[in-house]
C-alpha cells in the first residue's frame, strides 16, 4: 500500500496501490488514523468497516469524505461538500 496523493483540500481521496485477492477494510467512520483503511477506531460506535477486494492489482482512489455512493471508491462527492 502506497499513499501518493496529498493535497490541502479536506476530504481529498487517497490514491493507493492494492493487490488483487487481498482483503482490505475501508474506514467508514472517519476516525481511523490510517485513512483510508480501518484501524479499529470505530469501536463503541454504530460504524462497521467495509471489507473489499479487487480483481486485479492496480492503483485506485479511495474515499475519505465517507459520502461516496460507490464505497470505498471515490465518486467525486467531496467536491460538493
Amino acid at each position: 500500500m502506497d499513499q501518493s496523493s496529498k493535497t490541502e483540500q479536506p476530504f481529498s481521496p487517497i490514491e493507493v496501490n492494492l493487490e488483487s485477492g487481498k482483503d482490505y477494510y475501508w474506514c467508514a467512520c472517519g476516525r481511523s488514523k490510517s485513512q483510508p483503511f480501518c484501524d479499529g477506531s470505530h469501536k463503541n460506535t454504530n460504524f462497521t468497516p467495509k471489507k473489499f477486494k479487487i480483481p486485479e492489482s492496480k492503483a485506485v482512489w479511495l474515499c475519505t469524505c465517507k459520502k461516496t455512493n460507490n464505497a470505498p471508491f471515490c465518486d467525486g462527492t467531496h467536491r460538493k461538500l
